[in-house]
């Protein structure tokens, strides 16, 4: 079945953005990315000259002011992904979903006005630092804390996993400004790369995602001034994240979508292709299975997933639909991309093909932004509701 969520102006969008990925998303770019762990500034910078970051930036800073309508969002990752560039998608993806968000919706005049126009133009890298060692999933239970000081706040602890944590100019970082772990005792405070007592030197090897960087972050008595402080009101921070990951999930579901769709036409151009014991590999009859299963499962992905789009769009995806979303898409994409790399054979382990490089990318897809097994619980306590 044929899309049908796009409009004009989307499809017109598309056409810039496969202009960019032939002019920047080539062999020689994934692998430069891949060897440096990071993507480099004068790509980003180039996405901002094209316009695919900043995108949920308003127009008054810069922007193209499309934070609600993710359409155009999933433009961008429907063709970087489909080039082989996850790790490209996923920095974009950080700015735009992540970082910008807190700054829009959340942040006071003065703070829209210092970063959103860098960031709009990939002068500025943003990140989001929610998870403390040993956390995990249990945002209520961290301990990197930030005490009040005349002026700011003295900021002490760590955050890991952070993506694109080395290459940040600001960081929106989940701390605890009193005591316990009741919503009101978390705020969410703009550190900045360069304070004294801020280190994002520890970059973290991973599984998949090679191109995009994930640190560790260490604060140690880093002076932040109060007017870093998202909202300027203090424990907010909980409220805060808690509004905004709808959006993330959702983000991650597209990618997931997007990764799938990548893999079955690799999949197919592959066995069409691929010949064994005289036959192309697409005349087998498991083939034909496979590839209708890979098929079939991708459709009922977009379905789901523009059905949440829309929702989005309207201010009606709420923070279990988004669960859905991303528990369920996330499954799916690995059940694709696993059919897929089998089809390839032996060529779907090689790293210089793009499935097996999808493949690696898309395990961390069920563990971050809430583990599946949380989504899922989200999801069941909602349905029975808890006493």
């Amino acid at each position: 079945m044929e899309r049908d969520i796009y409009e004009e102006d989307h499809e017109a969008f598309r056409d810039l953005v496969k202009d960019f990925v032939k002019r920047h998303v080539t062999n020689e770019a994934m692998e430069k990315w891949d060897a440096a762990g990071e993507i480099d500034r004068d790509t980003m910078l180039a996405a901002g000259e094209a316009g695919l970051i900043g995108l949920s930036v308003p127009e008054e800073f810069g922007g193209a002011g499309m934070l609600q309508d993710y359409r155009f969002r999933t433009i961008v990752m429907e063709e970087v992904i489909a080039a082989g560039a996850g790790s490209l998608a996923g920095a974009f993806g950080i700015q735009d979903d992540l970082a910008v968000p807190y700054l829009v919706h959340m942040g006071t005049q003065e703070q829209k006005e210092k970063w959103l126009p860098r960031m709009a133009t990939g002068e500025v890298l943003g990140a989001l630092a929610m998870t403390d060692p040993g956390a995990g999933s249990d945002l209520r239970g961290i301990k990197t804390n930030a005490k009040k000081v005349d002026g700011g706040y003295i900021l002490n602890g760590a955050k890991t996993f952070i993506s694109s944590g080395t290459t940040a100019d600001v960081v929106v970082t989940f701390v605890k400004t009193g005591e316990g772990n009741r919503p009101d005792a978390f705020s969410l405070l703009l550190v900045e790369k360069g304070m004294e007592g801020f280190d994002q030197g520890k970059k973290l090897r991973k599984m998949g995602f090679h191109g995009w960087d994930t640190a560790e972050l260490s604060f140690t008595d880093v002076f932040v001034p109060e007017e870093n402080l998202i909202s300027g009101k203090e424990g907010q921070g909980f409220i805060q994240l808690m509004l905004n990951l709808p959006l993330e999930r959702l983000s991650i579901g597209v990618a997931a979508a997007a990764a799938a769709q990548a893999a079955l036409d690799w999949t197919v151009a592959y066995t069409k292709d691929r010949e064994a014991f005289g036959e192309r590999i697409a005349d087998f009859q498991n083939t034909r299975f496979r590839l209708a299963d890979m098929s079939a499962t991708t459709e009922a992905m977009w379905a789901y997933i523009d059905r949440a789009l829309l929702a989005y769009k309207d201010g009606r995806l709420s923070a279990e639909d988004a669960a859905k979303v991303k528990f369920w898409a996330t499954e799916r994409e690995w059940e694709v991309l696993d059919m897929g790399v089998q089809l390839h054979g032996g060529y779907g382990y090689i790293m210089e093909y793009p499935i097996a490089r999808a493949f690696t990318d898309a395990r961390v897809h069920r563990i971050y932004g809430g583990t599946n097994e949380i989504m899922r619980d989200l999801v069941g306590r909602q349905i029975v509701g808890k006493r």
